[in-house]
């Protein structure tokens, strides 16, 4: 891992450890406090990899994206990037860590949809029956990720790959094939519009630039929208400009006009006039009594 430093919240770039030139690192909690001695683990950070953790022992507790979340024994939490984190008490738990590239995942399939949803869960409890299989999941690609570093082979990256993969639907909540839902070619417009969205949220903010962008009408990817998340296209456009605008809120010292030129807006009164109408409130008054 490698760090930089925006505002009040550590960027953390992903950077394979030494000797391990893999896409993956498969740490503990434990070690991450050997790591951590000047415990920045509780501050904000916003790292530009995913960071799923396995609770084999202990409680404590986490925060992303402004909500805390309980751990305890058979807890999944789920960093993906982009989200503003902090382990909030981590002091007595115990359990696997791992850190990934998003393009470490096999780019087909369940493993790669669900890791790629930016409104994923953070946090969630595994049944009694599926929690057993999961820690032997994350066990093997341990052991595996340990014999590639110590003897490095070209099928080392693809068998790795897979065996995340393979935690990765282990522990996602729900079937794997759940994770998007509705027939096949409705669900290939979802996924090429969420993409296209979390690229271009930023600078455009009307459902009729991505259709014509990805040679769709408006009502497709409304239909398609609808199918998979239950929510139309442009609620969900809506909803990823008003995660960024929370995060640049709570977590940096931009000026609200500031908020509105990184998020495309005109001005600030059309940004605040987006951001009460989903509120009920001010930018400047969230970030008051909300940003914390």
């Amino acid at each position: 891992m490698e760090n930089g430093h925006t505002a009040d919240v550590r960027q953390v770039r992903y950077v394979p450890a030494l000797g391990a030139p893999f896409g993956v690192e498969v740490l503990s909690f434990e070690r991450l406090r050997r790591m951590d001695g000047a415990g920045r683990r509780t501050e904000s950070q916003r790292p530009d990899f995913h960071v799923l953790g396995l609770v084999a022992s202990g409680t404590g507790g986490h925060v992303a994206d402004f909500v805390r979340y309980p751990l305890r024994v058979g807890s999944v939490a789920w960093i993906r990037p982009g989200v503003v984190h902090r382990w909030s008490d981590v002091e007595r738990v115990d359990g696997p860590l791992i850190l990934f590239r998003h393009d470490f995942l096999p780019p087909e399939g369940s493993a790669a949809r669900s890791a790629a949803d930016v409104f994923g869960p953070a946090c969630w409890q595994l049944s009694a029956d599926v929690w057993p299989l999961a820690l032997v999941a994350a066990d093997h690609l341990r052991g595996e990720h340990a014999a590639a570093v110590a003897s490095p082979g070209t099928a080392s990256p693809p068998l790795l790959a897979h065996l995340l993969a393979a935690l990765v639907l282990r522990v996602s909540p729900g079937s794997a094939s759940a994770s998007v839902n509705g027939a096949e070619g409705d669900r290939q417009v979802f996924l090429r519009y969420r993409a296209a969205v979390e690229e271009g949220f930023a600078e455009r903010h009307d459902v009729a630039g991505y259709a014509a962008a990805l040679g769709y009408d408006r009502r497709t990817l409304t239909r398609a929208t609808r199918a998979a998340t239950g929510l139309g296209a442009k609620e969900l456009l809506d909803q990823r400009v008003l995660l960024e605008a929370k995060r640049l809120l709570g977590h940096t010292d931009l000026p609200v006009a500031g908020c509105a030129r990184r998020l495309g807006f005109r001005d600030a009164a059309n940004f605040t006039t987006f951001f009460r109408r989903r509120t009920g409130t001010t930018p400047s008054a969230w970030r008051t009594t909300g940003g914390g």
